[in-house]
C-alpha cells in the first residue's frame, strides 16, 4: 500500500515567523498526531517545538530532551499533552520501541526530533517537518557548536512540511497549509 504525501515549503524570514508557524501548528494538532522534525543543529527544531507547545497549551519549560530522550509536557487545558522525543542517539525502530511511545501516542501529540527512519511504524499518519538554515544549506561544511543549537535564530530558514496518511486527507491538509501560511504572513507583519 503506497502512502499519499502532500507537501509545501515556505521561507521563515525570522524568529517571529518561526514562532508564529509553530504556534499555529500546535492549534491544529490533536491527540494521536505524530510529528517528525528534522534539520541540522541550529536549525530551530527546539524553538519550533516550544512554539508548538504554546499552540497546544501545554506546560511551559520545553527544552531539548537530548539527555533524557523523552519529556512529557501535560496540557494546561482539556487538550492533548506533548511528548517531546530526541531520537538522535537511537539507532533504529527497536531502540524507539524501548521508549514505549505506543502507550502515550493515543492521548498525546508526539514530536520526535531526528526521528526520520525510526518512528514511522508508530502510526499510519504523520507530519514530517524539515527546517534548514539558509546559510548552512549553502555550504557543504557545517560547523555549528552543538551547545549553541539555537544560535542565530533570527536568520532565515526553509520550512518543508510533508503530510502523510489518511489523517491528512485533502481537506485537512489544505486547512493546515492555509493556517500555517497565514500565520507566517501575520507573524512577519508584526516583526
Amino acid at each position: 500500500m503506497s502512502e499519499t504525501t502532500k507537501e509545501f515549503t515556505v521561507q521563515l524570514n525570522n524568529l517571529d515567523a518561526t514562532e508564529a508557524l509553530g504556534t499555529a501548528l500546535g492549534t491544529q494538532l490533536q491527540a494521536g498526531d505524530l510529528v517528525i522534525l528534522t534539520g541540522a543543529l541550529g536549525a530551530g527544531k527546539t524553538t519550533l517545538t516550544q512554539s508548538l507547545g504554546v499552540g497546544l497549551k501545554v506546560r511551559e519549560g520545553i527544552i531539548s530532551p537530548t539527555f533524557v530522550l523523552a519529556r512529557r509536557h501535560p496540557s494546561l487545558v482539556e487538550g492533548p499533552g506533548l511528548i517531546h522525543v530526541d531520537a538522535y542517539r537511537l539507532k533504529d525502530q527497536n531502540d524507539v520501541d524501548t521508549l514505549d511511545l505506543e502507550s502515550t501516542l493515543p492521548e498525546s501529540v508526539t514530536v520526535v526530533e531526528w526521528g526520520l527512519g525510526k518512528v514511522e511504524h508508530l502510526t499510519d499518519s504523520r507530519l514530517e517537518l524539515q527546517l534548514d538554515r539558509e546559510t548552512l544549506a549553502a555550504t557543504e561544511e557545517q560547523t555549528v557548536n552543538p551547545w549553541e543549537e539555537e544560535a542565530d535564530l533570527d536568520e532565515p530558514r526553509l520550512f518543508t512540511l510533508k503530510a502523510i496518511g489518511p489523517r491528512w486527507g485533502e481537506p485537512a491538509f489544505e486547512h493546515l497549509k492555509s493556517t500555517l501560511l497565514n500565520a507566517v504572513h501575520t507573524g512577519e507583519l508584526h516583526a
